[in-house]
């Protein structure tokens, strides 16, 4: 190609404090509009706003989990613009002095490559209210619910190159959130969206280009395709004689396409200004230190864990810590069953995770829990069932029969393990196919799974594997 794509994000990420930054009224999801807004969040006369010191705490703990500069004095300033959904007519942000900036975060690239992206700043603000579009006829409602609620926006440098880059880079802040319990990273009810910066230059370039921004992507599928199709659009123009239009866009799912909503504002649109009702924001170094000592285990350093400690491989490891309750559960399957890592992986990453997409639930609400799973993985390791049979198990411990021991016993699935059982087996199966026996012993060793399969049939799956082979290759040889 002779375009470079340049890309920057800004993640909104909504902190998961009971309460608004600037007022006590709930933040709780799903209330009826307009039950959760306060003579604060609705801007009336005379009203203060009073900063929630929970919503510092968690924006301070993302900041010293990327290696970044929280600043130890920090100013909250006024954004004003004129929106139905934004009582005040300006919202409350942090401009020229954000409490966070300057850190950095590590992407996995398709090619097994990792990047570093710089994040340029991290500062808190409120969210605005929310436009009701399809409730009435001939009407817009606004719904003032979400209006105050603390958001910590995240934004990047411009350094990805590609929207498979920012699907990662996302997907890395959607992790680092969740692992620090600072937002619950749901997308679908908009705890966390982004805003995709993106431009094209002429490679070797090093001025960049025009950029648009498009708003409000709430899912990692459409950042990918929203910044594909911008990136084909302004190539597009450009290639053909225009210039790209510095403006703000929206991505349209159903037509999978970006398309204007109004021409980019500046910072000086804005007109910030110092809020005149709060004081700067000051973090001393007890305050750091108290912070610092609450961060848990991160993912890049758990995943390093997982490769040093249980012997898995790269890939598996970041499968395992991709969230921190799926790092916990393989944890807790793994102390279950006796430390056996690789087995416990095996089974977290295919059984357990395909019927955990298939129903559509959290972990915490599966109906196998860690201690069930390892209790199957015992009876697979003492040869108890077969690992085939394991899956039936599996599926009735899904289905709520009971755990592990139980349904092998209601259903009398215990493996075959008697040598002399066994053999009698092998026996009348050998007799009954001389032909095959003959073939076997003339060279043609392929057949064994012929005789493995007529013994399953006979024992109906139960015959324990090792053995049955064993016991079959040495009565073939004669």
């Amino acid at each position: 190609m002779e375009w470079e794509v340049v890309i920057g994000l800004e993640i909104h990420a909504q902190l998961a404090t009971r309460s608004k930054i600037f007022s006590g009224a709930s933040t709780a999801y799903g209330a009826e509009p307009n039950t959760q807004a306060c003579a604060v969040d609705l801007g009336l006369p005379g009203v203060l706003p009073v900063l929630n010191a929970e919503a510092v705490r968690m924006a301070v703990k993302f900041g010293l989990a990327i290696d970044a500069t929280v600043a130890s004095r920090s100013v909250f300033a006024r954004k004003n613009y004129f929106y139905p959904d934004l009582p005040k007519g300006y919202q409350i942000s942090q401009y020229e002095l954000p409490v966070v900036s300057q850190g950095a975060v590590e992407i996995e690239l398709d090619d097994g490559n990792v990047k570093t992206i710089g994040v340029t700043r991290a500062h808190l603000e409120e969210d605005a209210g929310k436009s009701v579009h399809d409730a009435f006829p001939d009407a817009t409602g606004i719904d003032l619910n979400r209006a105050g609620t603390p958001l910590l926006e995240i934004v990047s440098e411009p350094d990805m190159r590609s929207a498979r880059e920012a699907v990662a880079y996302m997907k890395k802040i959607h992790s680092l959130v969740r692992y620090l319990g600072i937002c619950d990273g749901n997308m679908q009810e908009g705890s966390f969206r982004c805003d995709a910066n993106v431009s094209v230059r002429r490679k070797g370039s090093h001025e960049f280009g025009v950029r648009t921004e498009t708003k409000n992507l709430n899912s990692f599928r459409f950042v990918e395709r929203a910044i594909n199709f911008e990136v084909e659009r302004q190539i597009d123009v450009l290639e053909s004689g225009g210039a790209v239009v510095q403006e703000t866009r929206l991505y349209d799912a159903a037509k999978d396409e970006t398309r204007p909503m109004r021409s980019k504002e500046e910072a000086n649109d804005y007109r910030y200004f110092p809020d005149p009702d709060l004081l700067p924001l000051e973090i001393d170094a007890a305050f750091l230190e108290a912070v610092q000592a609450e961060l848990p285990e991160l993912p890049d350093a758990k995943k390093r864990r997982f490769m040093g400690e249980y012997g898995l491989s790269a890939y598996d490891a970041g499968v395992l810590t991709a969230s921190r309750e799926m790092a916990d559960y393989y944890e807790a399957v793994i102390e279950a069953c006796n430390g056996e890592a690789k087995l416990a992986a095996n089974w977290v990453m295919g059984d357990f995770s395909a019927h955990l997409n298939k129903s559509a639930c959290e972990i915490g609400e599966a109906p196998v829990t860690a201690s069930m799973l390892g209790g199957l993985l015992i009876r697979i390791l003492d040869n108890t069932i077969s690992g085939k049979i394991a899956k039936e198990v599996f599926e009735a411990m899904w289905a709520g029969e009971g755990n592990a021991d139980a349904i092998i016993e209601a259903r009398g699935l215990k493996q075959i393990s008697d040598s002399g059982a066994l053999e009698a087996i092998i026996d009348d199966i050998i007799a009954s196919h001389p032909a095959q026996v003959e073939q076997y012993r003339a060279g043609k060793e392929k057949l064994i799974g012929f005789f493995v399969g007529q013994a399953m049939k006979a024992t109906q799956g139960k015959a324990n594997p090792q053995q049955l082979n064993a016991l079959l290759k040495r009565k073939l040889s004669g």
